[in-house]
């Protein structure tokens, strides 16, 4: 479907131009908001088409859109009129509740019907007009992120979002925006270029995918939030593994990775003990592999033996033992 030409949204605007506001806002709400725009107009433009013949989505999305943002200043100027007793202050909340009702005031009786009979289709048209939308530029990115700046600022009662001070001279604005706590900053963590509003510093670095955390499974290592994954499951030293000689036979339950080397040494004697049994196909409880572990044992160290880490390197370092060991006996 093709959209229609998109002109420029000019908001109003509220400050005195005898004065200096402060700029800063919290640019992690204000993205929140912008991308709640898109979906909800396009959410709008099929319902209110919807069983329509002579319309389409497309060809209603610029005068529902005027409309939608006309809604949305009208009611966040109005809104702390009756929000003295509500405890929902975060604006991207309050912003997704007066989506909900512009949808739902534009939404023909077909549109309703077809929302209820056919939610699921009805979603994917929704998601590719938006996607449409996005593409072509239909409601710019700077814009609605302007537009959501404007409603913060009206919704913003007790400023936990964005910086309301205002001041008489450009120098004090400038001293005070150096300290704002609205401020963009970036993150301190190696490799994340993510800028963020200093007073979500903090909560940024508690889930930053860069920020280096101890291991979870208590290593001595320091790894990038981003990485504990798979740092966990491949090389982290207090990764639960199996005996290597588990195949053959050795039964002792998961230990940390790191305690491999000194497992392989206490148990060395019962691993010999299978892979013998493994070489001679025999049991290897029988007395008979017992007897050739004590021959082993009387001709040479099987210390010798505790460097193979793994059932390959363990048989071929018995079997050049016992190939040996034929030459010298009787």
């Amino acid at each position: 479907m093709d959209l229609p030409p998109s002109p420029e949204i000019l908001l109003p605007v509220k400050n005195n131009r005898n004065s200096f506001p402060c700029r800063f806002i919290d640019s992690e709400e204000t993205h929140q908001i912008s991308h709640l725009l898109l979906p909800s107009l396009a959410a709008a433009c099929i319902d209110c088409t919807a069983g329509d013949p002579f319309r389409q989505p497309a060809s209603v999305a610029l005068q529902l859109r005027q409309e939608l943002q006309e809604h949305l200043l009208k009611t966040s100027e109005t809104h702390f009129l009756e929000s003295r007793n509500s405890q929902n202050d975060r604006p991207s909340e309050i912003i997704a509740d007066f989506l909900d009702d512009f949808a739902g005031s534009r939404k023909s009786l077909i549109g309703a019907i077809s929302g209820w009979l056919l939610s699921e289709f009805r979603e994917d048209k929704i998601d590719d007009l938006a996607q449409e939308m996005e593409e072509k530029g239909f409601w710019p990115q700077d814009q609605r992120e302007a537009l959501a700046e404007t409603l913060i600022r009206d919704l913003d009662l007790k400023e936990k979002f964005c910086c309301k001070m205002v001041f008489d001279e450009f120098e004090e604005l400038a001293a005070h925006e150096m300290g704002c706590r609205f401020r963009p900053v970036n993150c301190v963590n190696n490799g994340c270029k993510a800028l963020i509003c200093a007073i979500r510093l903090e909560e940024h670095d508690s889930v930053c995918p860069f920020k280096m955390i101890k291991c979870e499974q208590k290593c001595e290592m320091n790894v990038p939030r981003r990485e504990m994954d798979r740092h966990c499951i491949t090389i982290c030293s207090m990764k639960l593994v199996n005996c290597p000689f588990y195949q053959v036979g050795c039964s002792v339950e998961a230990f940390p990775q790191h305690q491999v080397e000194r497992h392989c040494t206490e148990f060395l004697r019962f691993h010999v003990l299978h892979v013998l049994k493994l070489i001679h196909k025999e049991e290897a409880e029988s007395d008979e592999m017992k007897r050739r572990v004590q021959r082993l044992e009387k001709f040479e160290d099987l210390s010798q033996l505790a460097e193979a880490m793994d059932v390959r390197s363990l048989t071929f370092a018995i079997k050049k033992m016992e190939a040996k060991l034929i030459k010298v006996e009787p």
